[in-house]
Parts: C-alpha cells; sequence; structure tokens
C-alpha cells in the first residue's frame, strides 16, 4: 500500500525535474551563446524614454494621488462586499428569521459609505483640479 502511494509521486519529481533542467539549460545556453562583451557604457544606462537618467529616480508623490487611492479602495470593498450579499439575497428572503435582519444590514452599510461619500464631496476630494 504505501509503495504505490509513493509511485504517484513518480510524475510529479519528474516534471519538477525536468522544470530544474530546463530552466538550468535555457540559462546556461544564453550565458553561452550570448553576446557578452560587445557593450558599452551607453547600452549598459537605463533607457528612460530617450531622457538621460539625471537626478533622483522617484520624485514625490501628491496627497492628491493617495487620497484617490483610498477613496477607491473604499468603494471597490463596497463592491466586493455587495456581490456575495447580491447571491444570497433571495435564497435569505425565504427564512422569517433573517429577512429583514439582512437588508437592514446592507442598508445600514451603504449608509455608513453614503455618509463616507458625503464627507468626501464636502472635503473637495473629487476636484481634480486642484
Amino acid at each position: 500500500m504505501e509503495q504505490s502511494q509513493l509511485n504517484q509521486y513518480i510524475a510529479v519529481l519528474l516534471l519538477f525535474g525536468l522544470s530544474i533542467a530546463a530552466t538550468g539549460g535555457m540559462i546556461g545556453l544564453s550565458t553561452v551563446l550570448g553576446k557578452r562583451g560587445r557593450t558599452s557604457k551607453i547600452k549598459d544606462t537605463a533607457y528612460e524614454c530617450g531622457m538621460l537618467p539625471i537626478g533622483e529616480g522617484s520624485t514625490r508623490m501628491s496627497v492628491k494621488f493617495y487620497l484617490v487611492a483610498m477613496l477607491f479602495i473604499l468603494f471597490d470593498i463596497e463592491v466586493v462586499f455587495m456581490y456575495p450579499w447580491a447571491v444570497i439575497y433571495k435564497e435569505m428572503l425565504k427564512d422569517e428569521a433573517t429577512r429583514n435582519m439582512i437588508l437592514g444590514s446592507m442598508i445600514s452599510f451603504l449608509g455608513i459609505l453614503f455618509v463616507g461619500y458625503i464627507y468626501a464631496v464636502k472635503k473637495k476630494a473629487f476636484d481634480w483640479k486642484s
């Protein structure tokens, strides 16, 4: 019994060995057949849209970018919670005990998100000009 279970893993081990051999072979062939030694300093520099890479690599992002990212996450999570609710809503309506609870929970969830949306509008978070 134990020997037959080990025989089932032979295919997995062969596939693992084949993947290691293929990866090593590709790296080895690219090293042997590659055009090493024919590079210059210009070819080794990073290509940045035709501009010479002078200065810092990363610039400071505006706070507006992070605010928009947080708002996107907020409303994206809203959709993630609404899909499962919509799937089970019809089934949960059949049960008398949970009928009002499931609708009330979603209305309260959407109410909290709506308050957050109104707050973002009041703070002009969606004003793209500033």
